[in-house]
């Protein structure tokens, strides 16, 4: 396994890096396929209890998160750009077109980039202020990041 590196860029991101033995199309894959998705997304115990994607810019994202007590946690987005197998950037701050959501939390950019045969990861979470940025990692945002990483790996390795 390889390993991470977590740090941030300025007071209102947080990033996780990682080169994984696998090209970009198979990350780009387990971003967009829903049935892929589902297997790796949340930090087990946790998982995945559905995934919605239209995966191309102004679509919209459904996630819902299922905690180990059976709890539903629906997260909803809109992707914002989506270069395949180069990039995918989406966005809570919007619950459907261009529909506000109640409170933008983050947007992020997830980046596949081609390395000798594997794949640099770079997944960056920008968030609108400092403060947010503060919760998303006390949350556990590179713990969780990581190992939901981490099981991405182990998909990929096998599709």
């Amino acid at each position: 396994m390889s390993t991470s590196h977590p740090h941030q860029d300025s007071d209102r991101e947080l990033i996780l890096e990682r080169i994984i033995d696998a090209p970009p199309e198979k990350l780009f894959r387990a971003w967009t396929e829903p049935e892929l998705l589902k297997i790796w997304f949340t930090p087990r115990p946790w998982t995945v209890a559905s995934a919605s994607l239209d995966v191309r810019a102004g679509g919209t994202n459904v996630i819902v998160m299922r905690s180990p007590e059976g709890q539903d946690f629906p997260n909803r987005g809109v992707y914002l750009e989506v270069v395949e197998n180069e990039r995918i950037v989406f966005t809570d701050a919007f619950t459907e077109a261009w529909v506000p959501s109640d409170k933008a939390f983050m947007t992020a950019t997830i980046t596949f980039e081609p390395v000798d045969g594997k794949t640099k990861y770079t997944a960056r979470a920008l968030h609108w202020n400092s403060e947010d940025r503060q919760n998303h990692e006390d949350m556990g945002f590179h713990q969780g990041w990581s190992k939901a990483t981490d099981q991405l790996e182990e998909l990929v390795a096998n599709i």
